[in-house]
């Protein structure tokens, strides 16, 4: 018998939504942090509209974004503050802004007051776990009080005979890049790690001035002599982020003369307050194995990814999102636990992508050599003038795609060639209007569970997929809602609602979608199968096979 369904280690951004996302799904979760306090310094500054959708089914993605800046442009510059390039979108395909800068430690701090409120969930800071055994059956998970590390300064500073040990079907590490779990797996890690070094500052504006007023905007400033990021964030704070020579001094740039020497260029440093200055290097690594067992690894304890994109956190949260589905169907609806294998060959692909482009940023930025720097900004140059290369750069599309890889999914094969299938794709979240004329986002009304969306029809007509437990949805096209003089009698079983703008009829028709057929719609909102009405015993055949659920 166990204690709980789930051990999440860390109360990071990933272990925070891993387990608002698992309470959300009906599973019962322990949460150990071995840090009793409050880290309290920002890390992460950027999440993006996919992201935001998670933590939308996670039900707290309002109030976190109530807190963000939004709609930023990205842009590479110049010395001189001239412009090479610049990525905006005012396109909202997943139903939130692609461009959202936060302040780490207001989100965090919202997690976990929501998180606290969740009967499902037990909250324990200071305990760090010091092991576990698994068997067929379950994990046995010992844990002790903790002083804290500092914060990584130091090793545990336990308090003996405080041990404890909790029984769990499933353990979760979201324990950071030094991961504890992972070393004691003995999983080792690919990829490198880079020597270059870079001094971060954290601002924060003076009572009454306005120091960052002629910085409105995400820039990363392409200067072969001092390679410097400059970052707008929320409540009057700013970061700046400088890359050091190899000959520089890492204590030198730590000191404060130094940070004020740096900033003098951009800010009056009369008018801010140095909330942090810290020089670190990163790293490019992805374990090897995501999972041992009934053990798993996720966030920065699977893989850890360069700043300069700012997907490190986004990446954890799409692990969460990834596992606590299918973690919630194992255990709440008698999956076969074999569709946990899927977990890694879903996100390790997109997570390497992630890490590729964050890399190719940082050597675009951090470009040196005067040849270099001529050849880059000539490239640039002429993709401006391209339509097809000026959309890639104004929109950011060299970010990796929500496209999972073919034949390592959960769903049906893409049924259309090429780019066109949308089998194994993030289905857009356009806004839909309810039979009450109420506009809403898509996904709350699909829920956090599997959905069965009927288009134009009721789904529960078109054959049995009730061994999903669904939320039944039917869907129509803008403008095409059945009328007359008593219209359809409305059914409380089945959510009925109309798309609102033609976002939806584009991705149908590329879908090769059309009145009568029905979309299954995984719990993380990737499609699982597209298919009309004369191939629906198709789906329902692979629905059994392939998600693991019991028909």
């Amino acid at each position: 018998m166990s204690d709980y369904d789930v051990c999440v280690i860390g109360l990071g951004p990933t272990g925070l939504t891993l387990a608002h996302l698992l309470a959300e799904r009906g599973v019962t979760v322990l949460v150990l942090e071995r840090e009793p306090e409050f880290y309290g310094m920002a890390r992460a500054v950027y999440t993006d509209d996919e992201c935001l959708r998670i933590l939308q089914t996670a039900g707290v993605a309002d109030e976190v974004h109530a807190d963000m800046t939004v709609d930023l442009p990205v842009q590479w510059v110049k010395p001189d503050g001239s412009v090479l390039a610049q990525f905006r979108t005012c396109a909202r395909p997943h139903g939130w802004p692609v461009s959202n800068f936060l302040y780490q430690p207001d989100f965090e701090t919202t997690l976990e007051r929501r998180l606290a409120s969740r009967p499902e969930v037990t909250l324990r800071r200071g305990r760090a776990v010091v092991r576990f055994e698994q068997d067929a059956d379950g994990v046995n998970v010992m844990h002790q009080a903790c002083r804290g590390t500092g914060y990584g300064a130091h090793e545990p500073d336990l308090e003996p005979g405080t041990e404890q040990i909790d029984r769990v079907q499933y353990l979760v590490a979201a324990d950071g890049g030094r991961s504890a779990t992972r070393t004691a797996l003995g999983i080792e890690m690919d990829g490198k790690s880079f020597p270059q070094r870079w001094l971060v500052i954290d601002l924060k504006a003076q009572p009454g001035t306005d120091p960052f007023g002629h910085l409105p905007y995400f820039d990363f400033v392409c200067d072969p002599q001092l390679p410097t990021v400059s970052c707008p964030q929320p409540d009057g704070r700013h970061r700046f982020e400088f890359m050091l020579a190899d000959s520089d001094s890492s204590e030198q740039f730590e000191l404060r003369e130094t940070a004020e020497r740096l900033l003098g260029r951009y800010v009056d440093v009369s008018a801010v307050t140095i909330e942090r200055q810290l020089v670190y290097s990163f790293n490019a690594l992805v374990a090897q194995r995501w999972r041992d067992g009934r053990v798993f690894l996720a966030g920065d304890a699977a893989h850890m990814t360069p700043q300069f994109i700012g997907q490190g956190m986004n990446a954890g949260i799409r692990d969460a999102d990834n596992l606590s589905w299918k973690l919630a169907d194992v255990i709440r609806h008698g999956a076969d636990p074999a569709i946990l294998d899927s977990y890694q060959s879903e996100r390790r692909p997109h997570a390497s992508a992630m890490i590729r482009v964050s890399v190719l940023n940082k050597d675009i930025v951090s470009t040196e050599s005067p040849w270099a720097v001529r050849t880059r900004d000539l490239v640039i140059g002429v993709s401006r003038r391209l339509p097809v290369l000026r959309t890639a750069l104004t929109e950011a599309k060299i970010k990796p795609r929500p496209r999972l890889r073919h034949g390592q999914y959960v769903g049906l094969p893409r049924r259309l060639r090429g780019l066109r299938g949308v089998e194994g794709t993030l289905m857009p979240q356009p806004p839909v209007r309810t039979r009450a004329g109420r506009p809403v986002r898509l996904d709350d009304v699909l829920g956090s569970g599997w959905a069965v969306i009927g288009i134009g029809v009721d789904p529960r007509t078109t054959g049995d997929w009730s061994g999903l437990s669904p939320r039944w949805v039917t869907l129509f096209e803008p403008g095409a809602r059945p009328q007359g003089l008593r219209g359809s009698a409305a059914d409380p079983d089945v959510q009925d609602v109309e798309a609102i703008d033609d976002q939806w009829s584009r991705w149908l028709r590329k879908a090769g979608a059309r009145t009568g057929s029905v979309i299954v719609v995984r719990p993380d909102r990737f499609v699982f199968s597209v298919t009309r009405p004369s191939e629906h015993w198709r789906a329902q055949q692979a629905l059994a096979q392939r998600s693991g659920v019991p028909a």
